[in-house]
């Protein structure tokens, strides 16, 4: 599922990308035909790709909510989640040795049987 997510976050750069060089020769035909002066040809590119810049932002932002709607329908665990079963489960580890009597204490070697 996640490389559909990745795949679909490709395609909205590569759109962008491909959007800003199409912007370019459109602007560079209308500077050619007398359409744009040359000194507005610059500014109105980089409004043009500031604007590709924002829409990526937005489209980045939908996807991760999205991502995040999805994981949390699934009920996919959070890394905070993760990380308080581990506290968990190795306190539980340290009451269970506790309670076998086989918990060594710190600094000392196994016991070791001669017969």
């Amino acid at each position: 599922m996640s490389d559909l997510f990745k795949k679909a976050i490709s395609l909205g750069l590569g759109l962008t990308i491909v959007s800003k060089e199409k912007v370019e020769k459109v602007v560079e035909e209308l500077v050619k035909r007398g359409e744009l002066a040359p000194s507005e040809s610059k500014a109105l590119v980089d409004r043009l790709v500031e604007r590709g810049d924002e829409e990526r932002g937005v489209f980045k932002s939908a996807v991760q909510e999205q991502v995040q709607r999805v994981l949390k329908e699934l009920k996919v665990p959070v890394q905070s989640d993760i990380a308080e079963l581990e506290v968990r489960i190795a306190g539980l580890e340290r009451r269970v040795a506790e309670l076998e009597g086989s918990a060594p204490l710190e600094g000392t070697l196994p016991e070791t049987r001669t017969e």
